[in-house]
């Protein structure tokens, strides 16, 4: 356990986290109302609230919506912002993975959100993601351009880039791509054995000053069942296989909407390639820099992250 942690405080939340229950991430997004759509392949939990022109918020690995709750309260001033689960994740249903890993291609995880803002009355909008939320909106703003008015996507480079641009650095950095996406049930049980131990090692010293007891507290109730823990592998699983196949066969797309990139500047994305570039190989309009802070930058710089996209949004 990471020694800058206050051990027993987050001992406590430990102990506690398996009687939390979903409305604990509600309390960090006053005003927001919480709905649960059925769409044609999923059950997509979501909280929603403010009004103006949408954005749509999808987070990353190993979090949930809650990973927006210093973002989307202020961002709900001037928008209507709608932060869901992916499908897997959270409080969001995980259906089977599928033949090839299907069922979490990012089309599939895509078509989910289209469907959740086409619930709320939204037949265009914003979207923002981080992390895997970043590739679900990247692989949406491709498969739906009708639909995505804006894209921002928050310390990513594409997959096909990354998979074919494998180093030893990039291997150690990001050890997870290729364990969780060993065959069933090898990380699923290693994970499910010790899930305290490797949700904390996800955070380390971000605990609590940036990561707040409350966020981890949902994000280990929810990693706590073992049918996320599947889900999350067949995340990447599809990212090593048919999600690759789809961006094969796009390659010649280009991504025609605003697109703003935001990156760690103490990130290995920022060390290890050139990301305003790699996203102008697959979009047309892109802008962007990196931000002072680590991967999780809507938890670790918020005021930050906030003001680039209010004045991207706005734009």
């Amino acid at each position: 356990m990471p020694c800058d942690l206050d051990r027993r405080k987050i001992l406590g939340l430990l102990a506690a986290a398996p009687m939390m229950q979903a409305q604990q991430g509600v309390k960090m997004f006053d005003g927001f109302t919480t709905s649960k759509i059925q769409t044609s392949g999923a059950a997509i939990h979501a909280v929603s609230g403010g009004t103006g022109s949408p954005v749509l918020l999808l987070h990353g690995y190993p979090e949930s919506h809650v990973m927006w709750h210093k973002i989307a309260p202020r961002l709900a001033g001037n928008h209507t912002v709608i932060a869901a689960d992916l499908r897997g994740y959270g409080d969001s249903s995980k259906p089977a993975g599928g033949e090839n890993h299907s069922g979490y291609s990012k089309r599939a995880m895509a078509q989910d959100q289209v469907e959740v803002m086409k619930h709320f009355g939204f037949e265009k909008f914003a979207v923002v993601g981080h992390d895997r939320g970043g590739r679900v909106a990247h692989r949406m703003a491709i498969d739906h351009p009708d639909r995505v008015t804006k894209l921002a996507v928050l310390d990513i480079v594409p997959t096909h880039k990354i998979y074919h641009n494998v180093t030893k650095e990039f291997a150690t950095a990001y050890y997870h791509w290729f364990f969780l996406i060993q065959p069933a049930p090898f990380p699923e049980t290693l994970i499910a054995n010790s899930v305290e131990f490797f949700m904390n090692r996800q955070f380390r010293a971000l605990m609590p000053d940036k990561v707040s007891p409350e966020a981890f507290g949902e994000y280990l109730r929810c990693f706590r069942d073992p049918a996320t823990v599947h889900a999350a592998c067949e995340d990447y699983r599809a990212a090593a296989s048919i999600d690759l196949q789809h961006d094969d066969a796009d390659l010649s797309r280009k991504i025609d909407c605003p697109v703003l990139v935001l990156w760690a500047e103490r990130g290995p994305m920022n060390r290890l390639f050139d990301v305003l570039a790699a996203w102008r190989e697959r979009a047309e309009h892109v802008s962007g820099k990196a931000l002072p802070g680590g991967h999780f930058l809507p938890e670790e710089v918020p005021d930050q992250t906030l003001a680039e996209l209010q004045t991207f949004l706005a734009s």
